[in-house]
């Protein structure tokens, strides 16, 4: 992904967040209209291992969870303006970066 963005010209900011980790009014503003829910990582090895059960968490608390241990946020994450691209997602990265 990092070279794509290289290769049509995109310059990143770049933030390594399990050694720089997001305080809670961070990861809001990153947010912004975009459901906790969208970056939780469901599927991540850390959620098996801390034992959690997913089903019915709320905004807040799948926030908390993402603040505590930073494998549950779905990587990459990618602000453009006020648009987040979670994750690989190439169809909004075609739409964001087109050509």
């Amino acid at each position: 992904m990092k070279a794509s963005l290289s290769q049509v010209g995109v310059d990143l900011d770049e933030r390594d967040f399990f050694r720089d980790r997001f305080t809670e009014s961070e990861l809001r503003q990153l947010l912004g209209d975009t459901p906790a829910s969208d970056v939780f990582s469901y599927r991540s090895p850390s959620v098996k291992k801390m034992g959690l059960v997913t089903d019915g968490l709320t905004e807040d608390e799948l926030i908390k969870l993402m603040l505590e241990e930073p494998r549950l946020i779905r990587r990459p994450l990618i602000k453009v303006g006020s648009r987040l691209v979670v994750g690989t997602d190439k169809k909004a990265m075609a739409e964001v970066f087109p050509g």
